[in-house]
């Protein structure tokens, strides 16, 4: 999933997110396949996470074989 920061300065209704509230200045997650459509409204939404961010982020982390140190 991934993130996105509402910008607006009223609370609004998302229907997409089964009529959930979002505050102004709230992070919320949204299906990756639909973070275009939110981020695309520079007005009222903004990136804070995009899709994949989380498992790209895992795969890095996995793939660093971890070194001992010199006192080890």
């Amino acid at each position: 999933m991934a993130r996105v920061r509402f910008t607006g300065s009223r609370p609004v209704t998302v229907p997409e997110l089964g009529d959930r509230e979002v505050r102004p200045d709230e992070v919320i997650e949204v299906p990756d396949e639909r973070f275009e459509g939110y981020v695309c409204q520079p007005g009222t939404w903004e990136s804070v996470e995009e899709p994949g961010a989380k498992a790209a982020a895992k795969k890095t982390a996995a793939a660093k074989p971890q070194q001992k140190g010199a006192e080890d």
